[in-house]
């Protein structure tokens, strides 16, 4: 994945906000919460306010105060700077659950309005984790190039990101041995010098976790359709469950990680995610089984293998056996 993710403009979105933050993108790579001379707030007011503002000014009244800053007096970037990025996201989330609660999107200027908010959400919780490019890790200033967000096989952070963000203590002999790569689980020696077996099996697995994690964070940016990409309609339908039960967003980088991990840990391959959209709809492992082309044996034994919280999923619309028999279950879904 980019170190700088892109940040994903909903279709139907505003076309002026959405151009404003495809401009904010452009420019945004000197800035950061932690900078003092390019504080990534001021280009959140040089950029995304007037949009916001334009956008505002087209509203009908009942809907300004869905929208963080309209009719208060305050701009978009008065309130990420007010309350901090991460609780502007929090509010922009709330106030999204309302109105599609109170309102619905039935009609366009609903579903232009949702997509909106969606966006500017994405669009703050990307500034909220942009990281500065450089940090300091005792005093020392470090190149941010060598310090990775995130370990690279899971959520968490590294070590190195961790003590540079004041997280995690010193070593007790100052020798600043912290991985600059992976979080203390995944590190490839333990304290006592020996192989870590954690980071053994993530290193097998890491080209399954690069692949979910991929498709997840596709998914993450659609909750209408499926649409994670895999080039499977069950797999892709399994994966815009999932994302829809744990209620993941584009911007949601360290849960997807770790989803992502959980899924590779479990191995849950694709065959198996198949078989958990099947049986969910309602079939017998036989017409399952006829539907993929294996054995009913094959169905029972991958079905039994299959942690119970990879069974859990919303409500799945019904489809006939016919329907599931007649092929359309194994139609590809291009990647978006």
């Amino acid at each position: 994945m980019p170190h700088f993710p892109v940040i994903p403009v909903w279709e139907n979105c505003d076309p002026g906000i959405g151009a404003a933050v495809r401009k904010l993108q452009e420019e945004w790579r000197p800035y950061s919460m932690a900078s003092r001379s390019k504080r990534i707030d001021r280009l959140i007011q040089q950029v995304i306010d007037p949009a916001v503002a334009a956008y505002a000014a087209t509203l009908p009244p009942d809907l300004l105060h869905f929208l963080p800053g309209a009719g208060s007096g305050l701009s978009f970037s008065d309130i990420c700077r007010l309350v901090g990025l991460n609780d502007a996201a929090r509010l922009q989330r709330q106030l999204l659950r309302q109105f599609v609660s109170s309102h619905g999107v039935k009609t366009d200027q609903g579903r232009r309005f949702v997509a909106t908010l969606e966006t500017l959400l994405a669009l703050t919780r990307a500034c909220a984790r942009k990281p500065p490019l450089t940090s300091r890790a005792n005093g020392k200033q470090v190149d941010r190039d060598r310090i990775q967000d995130f370990c690279r096989y899971c959520g968490s952070p590294t070590e190195l990101a961790a003590y540079a963000n004041g997280r995690l203590e010193s070593d007790p002999d100052e020798t600043l041995q912290f991985s600059s790569l992976y979080c203390s689980r995944h590190r490839p020696k333990l304290p006592d010098g020996g192989w870590n077996p954690e980071h053994q099996r993530a290193r097998r697995s890491a080209a399954q976790f690069d692949a979910e994690l991929e498709r997840l964070t596709r998914q993450a940016g659609n909750w209408r359709e499926p649409c994670a990409g895999s080039g499977d309609w069950l797999v892709d339908c399994y994966l815009h469950h999932y994302v829809l039960k744990h209620r993941l967003r584009y911007g949601d980088t360290s849960e997807l990680r770790d989803h992502a991990r959980r899924m590779t840990d479990a191995r849950l391959t694709d065959r198996k995610k198949q078989i958990v959209m099947l049986l969910r709809y309602g079939m017998s492992q036989s017409d399952a089984a006829s539907v993929l082309g294996i054995q009913r044996q094959a169905v029972s034994k991958a079905s039994a293998s299959i942690p119970s919280v990879f069974w859990q999923l919303p409500s799945l619309p019904e489809y006939s056996t016919e329907f599931l028999l007649s092929g359309v279950a194994r139609k590809p879904a291009a990647p978006r």
